[in-house]
């Protein structure tokens, strides 16, 4: 007699097993990463559950939400039992998370601390895989006055325009800048390049009479402060 292949479907198992009713009844909160994913692609194969698969996916990624937000469409595929649908609205999903945090970070109109230049950059930055160097421009009460890419790069490095920092700088009536890039190797260690131009815009800032108050280090979940370290 051949043996019956045991079902997976989320249908059989009990309501505080059942990751949608198990939201209903408990709330969001109490929900693991891999349930959040299960409920965005629903089903699972013959031989995995939806909540199985979505553990699979986390665990290639070191069970980063960061890191699973920059798999692209083709990249989540690969996995046995995601096709485009639902790999598309897992990118979806993750993607409205990200403008989110992005919204947030606009309500953010006054610099106090490096925690808030970084809640203010880290949603532009810090999950790219290329540097970017970003300037934010403030005025004598430290309110943000304008916020800009001033370059990008590749993945080890970016090019920086001391002029062109100062030229905006003059224009916008700026009295104060931080300067901010982010690393995509994920280390928040300077480098001497880092410190060279950090000198160098601090006394183009100095001729002028405009502050360097900080310089950012920014990765996906943490950031390296020059000012906070006593390096500027």
């Amino acid at each position: 007699m051949q043996e019956k292949t045991p079902s997976f479907s989320i249908k059989h198992w009990s309501d505080d097993d059942k990751p949608r009713e198990k939201m209903v009844r408990k709330g969001k909160s109490i929900l693991s990463d891999a349930e959040l994913i299960a409920i965005l692609i629903g089903s699972g194969s013959r031989n995995e559950s939806a909540v199985e698969l979505s553990k699979r996916i986390l665990a290639s990624v070191n069970n980063n939400l960061n890191e699973l937000g920059k798999l692209s469409i083709k990249q989540l595929m690969q996995f046995k039992g995601i096709g485009e649908a639902k790999a598309v609205t897992i990118a979806a999903a993750l993607e409205i998370g990200r403008r989110r945090r992005g919204e947030e970070a606009q309500k953010i109109t006054k610099i106090g601390s490096s925690k808030d230049a970084f809640e203010l950059l880290q949603p532009k930055m810090g999950e790219l895989p290329h540097e970017e160097f970003w300037i934010v421009y403030l005025n004598n009460s430290n309110n943000v006055m304008h916020t800009s890419q001033l370059s990008k790069g590749g993945i080890t490095g970016t090019l920086v325009d001391v002029r062109l920092v100062m030229k905006q700088a003059l224009e916008l009536g700026a009295v104060a800048l931080i300067l901010a890039h982010n690393h995509p190797s994920g280390g928040l260690k300077p480098s001497s390049a880092d410190k060279q131009l950090t000198q160098k815009l601090q006394k183009a800032g100095i001729a002028l009479d405009i502050k360097i108050l900080d310089h950012l280090i920014i990765t996906q979940k943490d950031y390296f402060s020059f000012a906070d370290r006593s390096i500027l």
